[in-house]
C-alpha cells in the first residue's frame, strides 16, 4: 500500500516539476525584448530599456522675453516670436538618446537646425539644442502632475541652447544585454542588434519564412568581449513540437563565449517531417546572466516532406558491400579450385583453373564441332609434300604444270 501512494506522490512531482517547466519557458517567450515602434527610446545607467514613443510629437511651451521656446519631444525644437520660426535642431535615430547624470535622467540631442548667422559653427551642424530630461518635477518644485514642462532654458550663443525638461517618464523595461548582435553573416545584425530583436523576427512572420529546399542556417553571434562570459547555451523550442526535426551545432550551440573578433556559429539544421501549409515556427532563446534573455523567431515552410539525408545512399552502399563479399568468395573458390586440381588431379598451368573445361567446351561449340588441329605428323609431311613438278606428257609441250597438294588444316 505504501509503495502505490510513494508511486503516486513521485508522478504527482513529476507533474507539477513538468508545469513549472512549461511555465518558465512560456515566460522566457514573454520576455523576448523588441525593438521599439520608434527610435524614441533609451537605456538608462543599469541598461533597462526606457520606450517614450508613446510622447512623440507631444509639445512643450516655454514663455521668453523675447521669444517662446517649443520643444516637440523627439522631434524638434524651436524659438517662435514675432519674427517667425527658427529651428534649432531635428531629432533622427541618427542622434542620440542617452541616459544622463546629474540631476538628468537621459540626454537627447537635437541637430542640423538653421543655418543662418551660424554657418562658421564650430561642428557645422547650423543650430543645434540639448535638452536634459527629468523624470518627475522641476528641481524648483514646478510641473507637479500633468505631462510635464520646461523648467529652464539656457542659451549657450545664438547658436545653441540646453533646454531642461520634466515629465513623468514610463516604466523600466526589460534589462538588455547592449552590445550583443545575431545575424547571417559576421559583420551584420539582421535578427538582433544592441541586444534588441529587430522587427520581422521578435514574433513569426510568414514573409520572414525560409523556403522547404533550405535545410539550415548559420547564425552569427557577437558580443562586447569583457561581458561576452555572460552569454550561455541556446534553448531550442518548435511549434508545433512534431514535423519539423531541429539540430543545432557549432560553436554557439556547445556554449563558446562570442566576441566581436570572433564570432561564434549557431548552425540549425531543419528537416520536415510532415508538410503543412502553415509556416513551422522555430523560437531560439539565448539565456544572459543578470539580464533578460535574447529570444527571436525563426519560421520555416514545409510544403513537402524531405528525406533524410543519406537515404539515396543507401541502396549503392547497399550493392557495394555485396559486391565486395561476391569477389572475396569468387577469389577464394578460384584458389581452392586451382590448389585442388594442381595437387589432386595433376593437372598443370591455365588447365587447373576452376571452369577452363566448361571455357574449352563452349569455344569449341562455338567455333564448330568435328574441327581440330592435325597432328605433328600431318604438318610435317604438308611441308614435304607441299607441291611437285610433273614432266610435261609429251615432246610437243614445253609448259610445265604446278599441282599442289591439298591438305585439311584445322580451324577455331
Amino acid at each position: 500500500m505504501s509503495g502505490r501512494y510513494d508511486i503516486g506522490v513521485c508522478s504527482l512531482h513529476l507533474l507539477l516539476f513538468t508545469a513549472v517547466i512549461s511555465v518558465l519557458l512560456q515566460a522566457v517567450e514573454v520576455n523576448a525584448i523588441a525593438v521599439p515602434s520608434s527610435s524614441c527610446y533609451a537605456f538608462d545607467n543599469s541598461s533597462h530599456i526606457v520606450d517614450f514613443s508613446s510622447w512623440v510629437g507631444q509639445p512643450f511651451e516655454y514663455d521668453g522675453k523675447g521669444s517662446d521656446l517649443v520643444v516637440r519631444f523627439c522631434k524638434d525644437v524651436e524659438s517662435r516670436s514675432q519674427m517667425g520660426y527658427v529651428d534649432f535642431g531635428r531629432f533622427d535615430k541618427f542622434n542620440y538618446f542617452v541616459s544622463g547624470s546629474g540631476h538628468a535622467n537621459f540626454v537627447q540631442g537635437y541637430y542640423y537646425g538653421d543655418l543662418t548667422s551660424c554657418e562658421r559653427s564650430y561642428d557645422k551642424l547650423g543650430r543645434t539644442a540639448l535638452v536634459n530630461v527629468i523624470c518627475g518635477s522641476c528641481l524648483n518644485g514646478q510641473c507637479k502632475g500633468g505631462l510635464g514642462c520646461i523648467c529652464n532654458i539656457t542659451y549657450e550663443s545664438t547658436c545653441r541652447v540646453i533646454v531642461d525638461l520634466a515629465i513623468p517618464c514610463a516604466t523600466q523595461g526589460p534589462r538588455v544585454f547592449k552590445g550583443f548582435t545575431v545575424g547571417f553573416h559576421p559583420r551584420s545584425w539582421e535578427i538582433v542588434y544592441n541586444g534588441l530583436t529587430q522587427l520581422g523576427y521578435e514574433k513569426p512572420h510568414h514573409a520572414f519564412s525560409f523556403s522547404t529546399e533550405q535545410t539550415g542556417v548559420v547564425l552569427y553571434m557577437t558580443a562586447i568581449a569583457s561581458l561576452s562570459t555572460l552569454v550561455q547555451k541556446p534553448i531550442i523550442q518548435v511549434f508545433p513540437e512534431n514535423g519539423l526535426e531541429v539540430k543545432v551545432s557549432g560553436s554557439g550551440a556547445t556554449g563558446s563565449y562570442p566576441t566581436t573578433l570572433s564570432p561564434s556559429m549557431l548552425m540549425i539544421d531543419w528537416r520536415c517531417d510532415i508538410a503543412r501549409d502553415i509556416p513551422y515556427e522555430v523560437n531560439v532563446t539565448i539565456p544572459v546572466a543578470d539580464y533578460d534573455p535574447i529570444s527571436f523567431f525563426l519560421t520555416k515552410m514545409c510544403e513537402k516532406r524531405q528525406d533524410v539525408p543519406g537515404d539515396s545512399m543507401k541502396g549503392w552502399a547497399t550493392f557495394g558491400i555485396l559486391s565486395c563479399i561476391f569477389t572475396v568468395v569468387a577469389s577464394l573458390f578460384c584458389c581452392g579450385g586451382f590448389v585442388y586440381k594442381a595437387r589432386v588431379q595433376g593437372q598443370r598451368g591455365i588447365d587447373a583453373l576452376p571452369g577452363m573445361t566448361l571455357l574449352s567446351a563452349c569455344l569449341e561449340t562455338v567455333s564448330g564441332a568435328g574441327q581440330s588441329y592435325p597432328g605433328a605428323e600431318g604438318i610435317n609431311s604438308g611441308f614435304v609434300s607441299e607441291a611437285s613438278w610433273d614432266p610435261p606428257p609429251s615432246s610437243t609441250s614445253s609448259r610445265r604444270t604446278w599441282t599442289p597438294t591439298e591438305k585439311n588444316y584445322g580451324s577455331i
